[in-house]
């Protein structure tokens, strides 16, 4: 776990409203008619649709989120669907618990 990574993520409110968003897809996402939250994820135009940024934006958030190791990303046919790396959280909570 690179905690710089994690901390330069976390630092953006955009960045912090996907997090959130991902969290509970199916309250702040429409049902997606191919594959459900929790096989996939969102898909990122949902995702893109819902922040109101342009797509190069949202898709340098979600890049930055990726790296920090926050979220998985599911590539399925031409469309990427994203959702958080829980197990990152789990450690996340013990790193500040534990250690700062």
């Amino acid at each position: 776990m690179d905690q710089l990574e994690i901390f330069k993520a976390l630092s953006n409110r955009s960045r912090l409203e996907i997090l959130q968003w991902l969290k509970e897809p199916e309250k702040y996402f429409p049902v997606q008619e191919s594959v459900g939250f929790d096989e996939a994820g969102v898909c990122v135009g949902q995702i893109q649709k819902k922040a109101g940024l342009t797509q190069s934006t949202v898709s340098e958030y979600l890049s930055t989120l990726q790296r920090a190791g926050l979220i998985k990303a599911t590539r399925i046919g031409q469309w990427t669907y994203y959702k958080r790396n829980e197990d990152a959280f789990k450690e996340l909570g013990e790193l500040i618990s534990n250690v700062l």
